[in-house]
């Protein structure tokens, strides 16, 4: 092994991280990750014995299978949060109604560690919103050949195609309040 290994391993980490940084800030992440969390607390006390000294203390509910199904959804719910960011509102909305059932059904949903975890994630998860990419650099006149004025107005954009393709401009005046139909 030569003496620069560890630095081209360093390399690799950094790039994982920064990708795993841009990934992580495009998606509900944390919302995902607390749905996620917060399914393992209600389907696991249901089947857990405890063990107190000598004695054990079996908090079986006669809705075990219930509380087995609503932390699965959660966790699966989570784990859609992270890949298909597009149902976050569905998934918020379903986790906070599955950690609310998870109340009667589930031991007081996982003895409220998971229900206050799905709570906190689906409020997350609805509440989300995309980041707005970066603003690009007001364009010059001399990037447009001196009509950047046209472009603004509505015009074109130097290669002869019209920006507003509608046809409703507030330059025009036809901004579509004033439309019949």
């Amino acid at each position: 092994m030569s003496a620069e290994s560890p630095r081209q391993d360093e390399h690799y980490l950094k790039v994982f991280r920064q990708n795993f940084r841009v990934w992580r800030g495009n998606r509900p992440f944390w919302a995902g990750l607390l749905v996620l969390l917060g399914g393992f607390p209600i389907m696991y006390f249901p089947y857990a014995n405890l063990q107190i000294g000598n004695l054990t203390l079996a908090m079986a509910t006669t809705a075990g299978a219930g509380s087995l199904i609503i932390g699965v959804l959660l966790v699966v719910l989570g784990v859609s949060l992270w890949f298909q960011k597009h149902v976050q509102t569905f998934a918020g909305v379903a986790a906070i109604l599955l950690a609310l059932v998870s109340i009667p059904v589930s031991n007081f949903g996982g003895f409220l560690i998971g229900f206050l975890l799905s709570m906190i994630g689906g409020a997350m998860a609805v509440s989300w919103a995309p980041g707005k990419p970066a603003v690009e650099p007001a364009k010059t006149e001399a990037a447009y050949g001196g009509d950047a004025r046209e472009v603004a107005a509505g015009g074109t954009d130097g290669v002869s195609t019209p920006n507003d393709l509608s046809g409703t401009s507030p330059v025009n005046g036809a901004n579509g309040r004033h439309s019949a139909g």
